[in-house]
């Protein structure tokens, strides 16, 4: 398994990639079929992050893309020593440390970049996702109560961080 930057020649596997996500799991965002990103938009994301100096690392099996993490830096100047995180991997390549070496390359690219503050947000209920942080350094700071609303129930989230 390959894990490289994004470039926009991965739009389409990319964005298969993620409506796969979408159908395999409760844990991202979207709900299964709610994402409408077109390839063009796919593209423009992906130039935009290059732009912001931002990162989306993603993992490739023989040229399937099977995972991915990104860091969004800040957009003010307040918060530009800072990065935002979304990772995600297919369900069949979960366990087998692609989480901690997707996170070990963005932590590298993070002390090149000057980035001081990594955060994210987590189900509650997510216990391996949260091992995962925990393992890598990230601490709970806070609960966002019912950020989500999940198969009809509301969900709380932890506010979690790391600080480089």
């Amino acid at each position: 398994m390959v894990i490289r930057r994004i470039e926009t020649k991965d739009s389409q596997r990319f964005l298969d990639m993620l409506k796969q996500l979408d159908n395999e799991t409760n844990d991202m965002m979207f709900e299964q079929g709610e994402r409408k990103t077109t390839i063009e938009e796919m593209q423009s994301d992906i130039i935009k992050m290059n732009e912001t100096k931002s990162l989306i690392l993603i993992v490739e099996d023989n040229k399937k893309i099977v995972g991915f993490l990104s860091a969004e830096r800040g957009f003010a100047n307040r918060i530009k020593h800072s990065a935002y995180i979304v990772i995600g991997l297919l369900k069949e390549y979960r366990g087998k440390r692609m989480g901690v070496k997707l996170f070990a390359k963005m932590e590298e690219w993070a002390l090149e970049s000057d980035i001081k503050r990594l955060e994210l947000t987590v189900m509650v209920d997510n216990e391996s996702a949260i091992h995962l942080y925990k393992k890598m350094g990230f601490k709970i700071e806070g609960i966002k109560e019912k950020s989500l609303i999940v198969n009809g129930k509301y969900v709380d989230e932890y506010y979690m961080s790391k600080i480089l």
